[in-house]
């Protein structure tokens, strides 16, 4: 199993965060971003926990446990409290296009660390993939939200968290493993987020959930908490950091796609014709001539 592997879980993983976009937007007037995060890897840890005590995952050693902690709580609980925040102002698939500069910013971030050199396919991919989101939603911005560049400016802020996140998050797993790099990060981030929750008084508005607001959030702690980042962190033990950021422009697909279901977000035929780019750029970042295999 090699970057093909890892890109198609990632594939996978964004296209599920996609769906949780959209419904963190359903759930956003019904509690403060705090304890939506809180909704999302509370409910996830829960999850991810006795999977990786049942099949005996391999946990960070010792040495590396404070720095796996630093790295969950900036990204499980700092980044998607600002990530709910950029929702919260804007329409999801918006929020979602800011984050699809994943890519960008983590060949950035890869390159200045040293980490991963650029090269020609990568950025074409990257640039085919993000005109291909740029395509998709083109048609939905003049419709956003007042203000809505507020959520967009704080998403794409937010991101360069995620994109560190991704580049640094490589060497923890392959010291360990990908579920028990995961569990240990989520389980701090959780951590925070309910003690900041807790003492700020938000978990109180979960009394006023019904139904369905109760189905959503365990969607959103089960499908896009816990399974969504289990796949990440595999992707990113298979795949190099910006091959795997770079299927984020999957994202806003999804989030249009569910959002116009939950909350009437139109979606029109540039959204197909997007698709189609979307996964054409990623089909140039990950894949490379034979003789370039080959001599790798």
């Amino acid at each position: 199993m090699g970057e093909r592997f890892g890109v198609g879980v990632a594939v996978a993983s964004s296209a599920l965060g996609g769906t949780a976009a959209a419904v963190t937007r359903y759930l956003v007037g019904s509690a403060d971003p705090v304890t939506l995060a809180v909704l999302r890897f509370g409910v996830g840890f829960l999850c991810v926990l006795p999977v990786a005590l049942l099949l005996g995952a391999r946990w960070p050693p010792r040495e590396d446990r404070s720095k796996v902690a630093a790295l969950g709580v900036a990204f499980f609980a700092v980044f998607f409290v600002f990530y709910n925040i950029a929702v919260s102002y804007t329409t999801a698939a918006r929020a979602s296009l800011a984050l699809a500069t994943l890519p960008l910013q983590t060949m950035a971030v890869g390159a200045a660390l040293g980490v991963e050199p650029l090269g020609w396919r990568k950025a074409a991919g990257v640039a085919v993939a993000m005109a291909g989101v740029a395509l998709a939603l083109a048609s939905g911005l003049a419709e956003a939200p007042p203000g809505a560049w507020r959520g967009e400016l704080t998403m794409a802020g937010a991101v360069l968290c995620m994109a560190f996140y991704n580049v640094w998050s490589r060497p923890f797993i392959r010291r360990s493993s990908a579920l028990g790099f995961l569990t240990l990060g989520m389980g701090c981030g959780a951590a925070a987020l309910v003690a900041v929750a807790a003492l700020s008084g938000g978990l109180a508005s979960l009394g006023s959930f019904g139904a369905r607001e109760w189905l959503a959030g365990l969607y959103l702690g089960a499908g896009g908490g816990a399974l969504a980042f289990v796949l990440w962190v595999v992707a990113l033990n298979h795949a190099s950091p910006t091959r795997v950021a770079n299927t984020m422009t999957v994202n806003p697909v999804a989030a249009a796609s569910l959002a116009a279901v939950l909350v009437g977000e139109p979606i029109t035929l540039n959204v197909l014709l997007g698709l189609v780019a979307v996964f054409a750029g990623i089909w140039v970042a990950t894949s490379e001539p034979k003789a370039a295999a080959a001599a790798r």
